[in-house]
Formats: structure tokens, sequence, C-alpha cells
């Protein structure tokens, strides 16, 4: 439900030398497009804001439940007034800029005031989900609809009232309490376990100061670690657990001990006896999830979220993990018995491949087999010329164009605002940019959005404000950001996201962009990482960043001959991630067990390599754990059937067909959550996807019996 309201003097404040100072969130904000003015927001207009967002928000709801008038679907549904200043709602406001700036630039008084007002947030929401008079309102407009709905409409009036059911609406008085109490202390420990996490990642350094401990790595990795030590003030290198330095470290340095070392620092984040510790936070949201489930009535957590999603079931996710496993996984294993063979070409018949040994001896054996590694290709990668090739992607299929905007205010000077334009010249979004690692930033690849698209009461399309997050390597003095083929994918990847959330065209924006069910939401951006080992895309702006010269075409084969170099392998990881994901949130009793013992035995039919006693991924699983992919895991490999299936069809018609691509828009990425996810797949295709296309661009061959045709969604209509 949003609103727009009129500012008061509640929004007026003074600076120290007695000035008037405006909350700038209380007010519209009178920038480019309504972007937020990050320049002129400080920390205590956050807490001024919530608290002012609760309280509209509060007094919307009282004026809800307390009209006279018959429930209808505009006066419950969709209540909200307009006026001159603007459209906008201030919880959401303040809520979207606040903990998506808590990911990518956090500090002390940030994490501080999270922890304050994030059961203050949890209660307000739980106020309205368990409002039993909103809730009467809302019921009544489900049984008896006033007018005839359009389907966007239905669609949202069902999901109100679904989403009121799913948070507790039908349960006694008690049984809320208690429901309250279980979500709070979930939202906190979430919370928890996320700023756990960070200062937990970004408290290991590894200290190198002789020269000879950075035998193989290359220059870009040396460069990183030397910029990463003297922005600590240190000298020498510094190497941590930020990606832009330990993948390389992992694959390329012939120190067997430091990578060991390393690795085990990585997979040993948060299990040490200090207070980041998150044996005990994941244990127990586990167990409240469980519990909140149970009361919701469903037998397993699993129950309760695979009933809203395109899987719709444990069994039909049971079924894809397994044809997963029979097809990759002796492909798996034999991808791993050769690479230990090989590496015993090197260090003798006596050597044991270790976990910390797979990047380092991947990398020898695919130089080998290809002569090719990421390294050769980093010079053709420099990031302003990605940046543009991308775009330029997004306007051969869309015709939409980039334009860079510095009046457009931004909370880092690492990143940079752009103003995106449809192919008729008219506004569509914002984006903003933001790739170098910094203290205060969590590590990975995120998309997110400042605002979503709709269309308000008076027929104004607010069109989205979305952001593409990485952690890309800094340029240095002397060489700019050069990125590896596997962070140019992770770019598309991300961007795939972003075009979901730009193109968004619905009325509602609870419904619009990437607001899909969990196990579709990958599919856009999934599918955009098929372009990066295309020659005809990779030929528009892979130039070496000294020479000028494109990628020679002898290196474009050698790329496309290594695609599904550990193909098999990389695909049973992924597996065995889904596999833990499940064990957890299929349980029906509590879980008391060992963390580390269970998450073992959990995986084990997926581990192909010997598992080490001391290291543990659960209590780093942000996604399971505090990003929301509990029971939802699985969603990752389930969209790659999709998007291999959907890029077969670009492939037939032409990867850069217009047609194609104006269908996949008008058919996916802008309809958002209209429609259920099969319908949207099916308009596009024409049927069901099969995992046919996956196998075939995998290189995976079946016996007959196993290679059916088989549909992801056809266990969903038994």
């Amino acid at each position: 439900m949003r609103c727009a309201t009129k500012s008061d003097n509640s929004s007026i404040r003074y600076n120290s030398d007695n000035t008037v100072r405006t909350n700038p969130f209380l007010v519209p904000y009178g920038t480019p497009h309504d972007t937020i003015p990050f320049d002129k927001l400080q920390l205590s207009d956050y807490e001024e804001a919530f608290m002012e967002g609760i309280r509209r928000e509060d007094e919307q709801i009282e004026r809800i439940v307390n009209n006279p008038e018959r429930p209808t679907f505009d006066n419950t549904i969709i209540d909200g007034k307009d006026d001159s200043e603007g459209y906008y709602d201030l919880l959401d406001r303040v809520s979207t800029t606040f903990f998506n700036l808590l990911s990518a630039e956090s500090n002390d008084d940030m994490e501080a005031l999270a922890q304050k007002m994030q059961p203050l947030l949890t209660k307000h929401a739980n106020d309205i989900s368990l409002n039993p008079k909103l809730f009467e309102r809302i019921q009544y407009v489900k049984r008896h609809p006033d007018r005839k709905l359009t389907d966007e409409e239905r669609v949202l009036l069902n999901e109100s009232y679904e989403g009121f059911v799913r948070s507790g609406a039908l349960l006694d008085e008690q049984q809320k309490q208690h429901l309250r109490a279980l979500t709070e202390e979930a939202s906190m420990l979430s919370l928890q376990f996320s700023q756990n996490l960070l200062k937990e990642e970004k408290a290991f350094t590894l200290h190198i100061t002789d020269p000879q401990q950075l035998d193989g790595l290359p220059d870009s990795a040396r460069d990183a670690a030397q910029m990463a030590a003297k922005e600590a003030g240190k000298e020498g290198w510094l190497i941590t657990l930020d990606m832009p330095i330990y993948g390389p470290f992992m694959t390329y340095s012939t120190q067997r001990d430091l990578r060991r070392q390393l690795y085990h620092a990585k997979n040993t984040v948060c299990t040490h006896d200090n207070d980041n510790n998150n044996f005990e936070i994941c244990r127990r949201l586990v167990n409240l999830r469980r519990e909140v489930a149970q009361l919701l009535g469903y037998k397993t957590y699993a129950d309760y979220v695979l009933k809203e999603r395109m899987a719709s079931n444990r069994r039909t996710v049971d079924r894809l993990l397994n044809q997963l496993l029979k097809a990759y996984k002796p492909t798996a294993k034999n991808e791993l018995r050769e690479l230990e063979r090989f590496a015993k070409t090197i260090e003798g018949k006596s050597f044991r491949l270790q976990p910390w040994d797979v990047s380092f001896y991947s990398h020898k054996l695919q130089l080998q087999r290809y002569r090719i590694d990421s390294e050769m290709l980093r010079p053709y990668f420099r990031l302003d010329r990605v940046i543009e090739g991308v775009f330029n992607l997004a306007n051969r299929l869309y015709g939409i164009t980039f334009k860079p905007n510095a009046d457009i205010s931004v909370y880092h000077p690492d990143v940079k605002a752009y103003e995106v334009f449809d192919n008729d010249g008219s506004y569509l979004a914002t984006f903003y940019a933001d790739f170098h690692p910094r203290k205060g930033k969590q590590s990975g690849a995120w998309m997110t959005e400042y605002q979503g698209q709709c269309i308000d009461r008076k027929g104004r399309n607010i069109r989205p404000h979305v952001s593409v997050v990485l952690n890309i390597t800094k340029p240095t003095a002397d060489k700019p950001s050069l990125l590896t083929l596997g962070e140019v994918e992770t770019f598309l990847h991300e961007f795939g996201h972003s075009l979901h959330g730009m193109f968004a065209n619905t009325r509602f924006e609870s419904l619009s962009g990437t607001n899909v069910r969990w196990d579709f939401v990958e599919l856009p951006s999934q599918f955009m990482e098929n372009y990066a080992i295309e020659r005809d895309f990779l030929n528009t702006f892979a130039r070496h960043y000294q020479t000028d010269e494109p990628i020679p075409s002898r290196l474009l084969s050698r790329i496309r001959r290594s695609r599904n170099f550990m193909v098999a392998y990389g695909c049973v990881r992924q597996v065995s991630f889904s596999l833990l994901d499940m064990a957890y949130y299929t349980l029906k009793t509590p879980l008391n067990d060992d963390i580390a013992s269970f998450e073992k035995q959990a995986w084990r039919k997926a581990v192909i390599m010997p598992q080490q006693t001391d290291t543990c991924m659960t209590v780093q699983f942000s996604h399971i754990m505090a990003g929301g992919y509990a029971a939802g895991y699985y969603s990752y490999k389930w969209a790659e059937v999709l998007e291999a299936d959907a890029f077969s069809v670009f492939r037939k018609h032409g990867i850069f067909d217009k047609n194609t691509a104006q269908r996949f828009r008008d058919c996916i990425l802008s309809k958002g959550g209209t429609q259920h996810p099969m319908t949207l797949y099916k308009n596009f295709r024409g049927g069901e996807p099969t995992i046919s296309a996956l196998l075939r661009r995998d290189g995976i061959r079946l016996p007959k019996e196993r290679n059916k045709h088989y549909t992801v969604g056809s266990e969903k209509r038994k």
C-alpha cells in the first residue's frame, strides 16, 4: 500500500549554527528523476524518517480500517491519495536507501542503527499483517469484489490476501503473539548473521613482505594486494578474502602452504570462538523458520516457501536435483580424476589433491589443454570498455542507450550514475554502477533498486532506479581496472537483473520488475551470461588496453572450446549447496545437531572430494541464512535450465535478433509478477522448458533411458 503525503513541520530541524536544515527524506527530492540526494543525507536523517514513515503508515491503516464504506478494491487494497507534491512512500523510501547502503557503504554507526531499527520495523510489519480489521476488509473484497477487476488487479488482490494468510492472519490471538516473537527474533538474527560475516571477512589479512611468497601471481593480483597494503598503511602486500585478491591467489600461487592457509581462513569464517561465530545463529534461524511454518500449518519451512514458487513443491525440486546429479556426477568424477592425474605428473605419484589445489591445477590443466587462462584475457577486458560493450549489447538487442549524468548524486566516489533512454528516446530508468571493493562493502555481486517502477493514480509511469554492485579489482597508478572473463560474466549476470528492473512496465510496484517468484528471478540474469563467450559480442569491445588490438580469433576459438572445462564439477558443487539448503529447511523436528556435522551429512551424495573436518559453509551461506534464498537455493539451477532453453531460441533466430529480443522483453522482462512465470515463459517460448538445451550446451550425454524429454513444470500440474 502506497500513498503520497505532504511534508509538515517535522521535516524542519536546525544545524549547529541555527540555520534551518530539512531532512531530505521528508520532502520531495527535487533531483533529476527524483533520485536520492545522497550528498545531502546525514545519519540522523534515517531514524527520523523511519519513525515518521511508521507513523504515517499507521495513520493510513487506521483510515482504511475505520472507513465506514463497504470495502472495495480501491479503498482497501490500493488506498492512497495523490497531491501536488508527488508520489512516494516515506517508509519504503528510507528503508530502501538505508538497507541498500548497509550492504554497499556501511560503518559502525549504520550497523548500530540497523540493530536499533530492525525490531521496530519487524513489529510494524507484524502490526499490519496481523491486524484483524484490515484482514477482514481484504477478505471481504476477495469474496465480494465490487467490480470486474483487471488481470493485474486480480493478481494483486490474490497476493494481498495470500500474503496476510501466510503472515498469520488466520491464527488466533495467542498464536499471533507467538508468531510475532518468532519473526522478530529471526529478523534480528539474520541481521546479526550478515554483520558478523562482514566483520569476520574484513578482519582477516595475510601480510606478505617477502616477494618470493608471491611466486606465480600475475601482475594484476600483485598490484591489487599492494594497493590493499597501502590502503591499510602497511608495506608489502596484503592478501585479503575479497575475491579480486583471494580468487587469483588460489588460482596462481605456487605456495601450497599459503593456499592452504588462505583456503582455511576463507572456509572457517564465522566458526571461531569469538563474537562473530555464527553456529548458534544458524541453528536458531533454521529452528525459527521451521516453527513459523508449522505454526502456519505446514510440515516444513520448505513446504511453506515452495507453495509460492514456480517449482510448487519439494518433489519437483528433488526431481530436478536428482536429474542433475545423475547427468553430471559421473562426468564430474572423471574431471576430478583427470585433474589429480595431471597434478601427479607435476608433483609425483604420492600427491593427493586437496580443495586448496583445485583452482591451481585446474588453471594449469586448462592452460595445457586449451592454451588459455583468465590472465591472457584480462588485458582485453578494460572495465570502461566492458561497460561500453555491455551497454551496446543492450542497445543492439533492445535499442536502449545509457548516458552518464554527473548531476545525479551518488553515495561514494566509485559510483557512477547513468540515465537510460528507451528506443523511442524517452527516459526509461536511472542506473547506478558500483564496481570496486572497499571497507564497509560486502563481498560478492548483486543488483538492487532504489526506486521500483509503478503507475500512479494520475497515470504517471514512475520509472525505476536500479543499481549493479560488483567487487572488481581497482585501477592502479599505471594500469586501468582489467577484468577476467569470469568477472565479465558476473557483470552480465547482474546487468540481466537490472534489465528486468529497468524494463518493468506494470501498474503496481509489488508486481513489477524483479518482484517475481524467486525461482524465476534468475532467468534474465543467467540468460545474459551466454553472451560472454559469443565472438560477435566480444568483437564489439574487447581490445587490448595497450595496443588496441582485438582479441585474436585463435584466442576466441580457444575460449569457446574451453567453455565446458570442469563444467560438471561446477554443476555438482551447485547441487550440493541446494541439497544443504533443502536439508535444513525440510526438517520436521528441531535441529540440535552440530552444524558442521549436519552440513557434511546433508550434501554427501553430491560431494566428490574428501571433506575438511574444520571447515563450514553454513555459517557464511548468506543466501539461505540472511539473503532470502532459504529453501530456494535450487533456483539457480532451475533458472539455468530456463535460460539455456530460452537462449536456444535466440540461437535459432540469431543471438542479436531484435524481434526475438522484443518478445523476450514483452513476454518476460516487462511483465514482472503479473502472471504465473510458467505462463510468461510459455508465451515467449511456445512451450515448457526442457533440460535438453542445458545438457547440449554443457556437452553432457546420457543413456537414452535417462535422456527423456524432461520439463521442469510438469510435476506441478499433477
